[in-house]
């Protein structure tokens, strides 16, 4: 019975100092590509990438707006680029990989980073397909869009690819359309995981707690607008109570967002430049690791009853 326990925790002990003992990463001449780098974990990280040495191509949605412009002008000229970059259109991404082979640097594409996404509020009935499929056009496609024209690349550079999920890919309270891509997301990379490790690129996977503070990625939501998109038939089965309830539920969740969002970047940064980076990197309060931890590992009958009781109160 020892001696299995005592084998795996000298396995262990092995992976750490070989995690300890390799160099980082040299950065310099490296290139990176981040999607979604207007605001949020994208921005700070191109600002982070470029002072620690590489050249960054920083894909924004609004290559006019305020955050390309803070981008450009908190970096300088040289090795900080702003792309013009909507994942969900292929001509942008196509447009992107073609920016990115005409100023590679001398050691070529490193890494690929998957940032972009966008969240929303509602129970399931309340959203139209429409935003269903925006969002797995953005959440989900985008990335898989974006990885399919880089993969060439990576596997010539032996890169890495690095993917923004969430611990809302385990569980939802409120938001399933957001958990329901992440949830995909989670899978892909799986996939690509395996499948890259004959090619020596490496699939890291971020999944944040809750930094709806930090990132603006989900305002407030306000329950007469809620209302006000309801369909008729939706109008019959909830009330405007009920309604306001639910967005007071999920507004309260917002608030208790962490604003600490260099947590995350330290993380994106680790799975970029580590010579043995995670799989995953869950970069979350106490409480909320315990509920993945719950969702992982009990039956969904246990699971059902804790979010059921959390939305009771």
């Amino acid at each position: 019975m020892w001696v299995p326990l005592l084998l795996l925790l000298g396995l262990l002990v092995l992976l750490v100092r070989r995690r300890r003992a390799a160099a980082p990463l040299d950065p310099a001449g490296r290139a990176v590509l981040i999607t979604g780098c207007d605001s949020g974990f994208g921005h700070l990280l191109a600002l982070r990438l470029h002072r620690l040495g590489f050249t960054v191509f920083a894909g924004c949605l609004c290559p006019g707006g305020d955050g390309a412009r803070r981008l450009r002008r908190e970096a300088g000229s040289g090795r900080l680029r702003v792309l013009r970059l909507d994942v969900t259109r292929q001509r942008d991404v196509l447009a992107a990989r073609d920016a990115v082979l005409s100023h590679l640097p001398e050691r070529g594409f490193w890494a690929l980073v998957n940032n972009a996404g966008i969240s929303t509020f509602g129970e399931t009935g309340w959203l139209s397909i429409e935003k269903y499929e925006k969002f797995a056009d953005v959440n989900l496609l985008g990335s898989i869009r974006t990885t399919l024209a880089f993969l060439p690349l990576l596997r010539k550079y032996k890169g890495r690819i690095v993917f923004m999920s969430s611990i809302i890919a385990y569980f939802t309270l409120g938001n399933g359309i957001y958990s329901m891509t992440k949830a995909a997301i989670e899978k892909f990379c799986d996939a690509l995981r395996l499948e890259m490790k004959k090619f020596g690129v490496q699939v890291c996977i971020i999944q944040p707690g809750n930094y709806a503070r930090s990132t603006k990625i989900q305002p407030p939501v306000s329950a007469e607008e809620i209302w006000n998109e309801l369909s008729e038939e939706e109008k019959a089965v909830y009330n405007k109570e009920y309604v306001q309830e639910r967005a007071n539920f999920f507004n309260s969740i917002l608030s208790e967002g962490s604003t600490n969002s260099n947590e995350v970047v330290d993380a994106m940064v680790d799975a970029l430049m580590s010579p043995t980076p995670k799989a995953r990197y869950m970069v979350a309060k106490l409480k909320e690791k315990v509920l993945v931890f719950v969702c992982a590992l009990f039956p969904t009958v246990v699971m059902d009853s804790v979010l059921s009781y959390a939305l009771s109160k």
